[in-house]
């Protein structure tokens, strides 16, 4: 699968507690079964698997093209 085929994901905390996720490229602070989106290159952030093993977020699915568009025209923007 190329780069450019990748795609981002669809996260959650799945636990009772605020989850804080500092990757290299921001720091999502989730809410208890709060959702956001990352990006495919975030997938890949050590910080963010780390969490996952750790099992305090969890992938709900992938992100769909259209998310990741709006997820990446969001964070240029910035």
């Amino acid at each position: 699968m190329s780069d450019r085929d990748r795609r981002g994901m669809l996260i959650t905390n799945n636990g009772t507690d605020a989850v804080e996720v500092a990757m290299s490229t921001r720091c999502l602070r989730l809410a208890p079964g709060e959702e956001a989106l990352i990006t495919p290159d975030e997938v890949r952030d050590p910080v963010l698997r780390e969490a996952l093993q750790e099992r305090s977020i969890a992938i709900v699915r992938p992100a769909t093209p259209e998310e990741d568009a709006t997820l990446r025209s969001r964070l240029s923007d910035r």
